[in-house]
This record gives structure tokens, C-alpha cells and sequence, in this order.
């Protein structure tokens, strides 16, 4: 079991070229199709927005887009090809940069998206990935706009609820799980109803029963919160992949997300593999 498909994000950010070198690594390890997808958020600067602006302004503004466009496939061409990566191809999204990348997400096993920076004000829309992850029915890898990451998924920590969304998400991991030198399964203020009375017990059983070297592990927060206490395992244990259920619905036009789910989204520090 591997994937086959893997989508990447791309935009006019900085932090662009380490989702790509991420991609690509993964591509080239799972011998899959790797695609690049163009879908800037600062997208929302076209159609009728710049048709209300003035036609110089308007007419540089697109001339960017189209630069940016045209530098990102540079740099996804040079990369694959230094890679050796033969199956690859690039695609250039429309002016919706969600409903571009959802209805991409259809067709692959995994998307590469990049955690928002709030230094990067583009006039997109700031909870771009939420919508992607809550709705685009495959596993999304989100990568932090803050450090390097040398490997992904060596070390990883899989928080576990024995929610549904929690499931979908080891399976999601599997291909990256089997591949871990160790995997750390971690419970958080367990439940006997819903956990049995060895929590974690018998998922830790069905990825042993993959191939996953697993190890589980029981823990208990009350003050800092479930992912926080998550972020702080992470790194006890030297974590280099977190895998975890997300949890929100739309309420009123309005993203609500679980509260563990927003910490990871804002504070992650590592990967982290969601899976709704």
C-alpha cells in the first residue's frame, strides 16, 4: 500500500519551495504521480475585484499573477527533473483557489498544503486550509511555514480518540506508518466506554498487524488543553509526523473547528497528517 497519486499546493508564498522539496521526496519514495497545482489565494485579486480597479493597476496586477504562475513551474519542472521523477505534471488553477483544489483532490491520495503564515497578508482567504481539509474527502499534509524538516514520518505520533475521524486518519497514514522507524500512539484522557479497558489496545493491534512498529502510550491533560499537550508529546518523543483526526462543520457561512484541532492548525511545529 502506497500512494500513488500525491497533489501539491502551490502559490505566490515563500514557503512554497519546501512543500515542494517535501513533495517530491515523497513522490520519488512512493513512486508516485506527483501534480502540481497553481491555485494562488491571491486569486481573489481577479475577475471582478480588478475589474473595478484602475486598468493600470489591474493590468500589472494580473502581469504578477502571471509571473508567479510562470516561476512556481520553473521551479516544479527543475525539481522533478533533478529528482528523476518522470511522472509528473502541472496544472494551473482558477481564480476559486479552494473549489480549484478540491476539485483536484477527487483524483489523488494525498494533498501537500502549507500552514498559513499571518505574516503573509495576500488577501486570500484565511481559512483556506480549513476548507480543504474538512472537505476535500482525502488526507492532507500540512506542513509548517516555520522550519526545515530533513525527514517526515520517521518518528511519528498518532493522537487517537477512537473517534471516526481518528480511524480515517491511520488508515490515511498507513503508507507513511509502515515506513516509520517508530510510531508512538498516543490516548489522552481515555475513556473506558470508548476505548476499552486497555485504551489503544486494539488499534495498536491492527497497525501492528501492517507492519507498523508501534508503541502505545496512555496520558492525561486537564489544564493546557489536548493539542497543546499533543504539540508537547511531539516533542518529549522527537516526533517528526503527527497523524490525527480533524473535526469541524460550517456553521452560519462560518468554519468551526475543533478546539484541537484549531491548536494544531495555528501552533503545529511538526507535519501533521489530518484526515476528516
Amino acid at each position: 500500500m502506497s500512494y500513488k497519486t500525491i497533489l501539491v499546493h502551490s502559490d505566490a508564498g515563500l514557503h512554497w519551495p519546501a512543500r515542494l522539496d517535501l513533495a517530491v521526496r515523497l513522490a520519488r519514495q512512493h513512486d508516485a504521480h506527483l501534480l502540481g497545482l497553481h491555485a494562488s489565494s491571491s486569486a481573489a485579486l481577479s475577475g471582478l475585484m480588478l475589474s473595478g480597479l484602475d486598468p493600470v493597476l489591474a493590468e500589472s496586477l494580473a502581469r504578477l499573477r502571471t509571473e508567479q504562475a510562470a516561476q512556481a513551474q520553473a521551479s516544479f519542472n527543475k525539481a522533478v527533473s533533478a529528482a528523476g521523477i518522470n511522472n509528473a505534471e502541472w496544472r494551473l488553477g482558477g481564480d476559486d483557489a479552494v473549489a480549484t483544489v478540491l476539485t483536484n483532490a477527487r483524483y489523488v491520495d494525498l494533498l501537500i498544503l502549507g500552514q498559513r503564515d499571518p505574516a503573509e497578508t495576500d488577501g486570500g482567504d484565511s481559512d483556506f486550509a480549513e476548507q480543504v481539509v474538512l472537505a476535500a474527502g482525502r488526507p492532507v499534509l500540512m506542513l509548517p511555514y516555520a522550519g526545515r524538516f530533513a525527514s517526515i514520518g520517521k518518528q511519528a505520533l498518532v493522537a487517537w480518540d477512537a473517534s471516526r475521524e481518528a480511524a480515517r486518519a491511520i488508515s490515511d497514514a498507513l503508507p507513511l506508518l509502515r515506513q516509520a522507524d517508530n510510531v508512538k500512539l498516543i490516548t489522552i484522557n481515555p475513556k473506558s466506554d470508548r476505548h476499552g479497558e486497555l485504551p489503544g489496545a486494539d488499534v495498536g493491534l491492527y497497525l501492528a498487524r501492517h507492519g507498523v512498529r508501534i508503541e502505545v502510550v496512555s496520558d492525561c491533560c486537564d489544564h493546557i488543553g489536548i493539542g497543546n499537550e499533543l504539540l508537547s508529546r511531539a516533542a518529549d518523543f522527537g516526533s517528526d509526523l503527527i497523524v490525527m483526526g480533524a473535526y469541524g462543520h460550517a456553521r452560519l457561512k462560518e468554519l468551526v473547528m475543533g478546539g484541537a484541532t484549531r491548536t494544531i492548525l495555528d501552533s503545529m511545529t511538526v507535519p501533521v497528517l489530518l484526515s476528516h
